[in-house]
């Protein structure tokens, strides 16, 4: 099961107004979803492993700043 991110939109600030399912290589997988669960909700759906940030600055290279959901 590959691991994929959950990336609230729009990115680099400003008000989340949606979210979207990210690959590692940044590919997205489709969306967007309203909301965090439904994007978790469709990820595991598709067989993915949906991870989310723990941080507000991320980096898809670095597991201390991503949880599983």
């Amino acid at each position: 099961m590959p691991n994929v991110y959950i990336e609230p939109m729009p990115k680099g600030g400003g008000d989340i107004d949606h979210y979207v399912i990210e690959h590692a290589d940044g590919r997205r997988d489709s969306g967007p979803y309203p909301t965090q669960a439904h994007a978790i909700a469709a990820a595991k759906a598709k067989g993915f492993h949906p991870l989310i940030a723990r941080v507000r600055h991320t980096n898809k290279g670095l597991p201390d700043h991503w949880r599983s959901a």
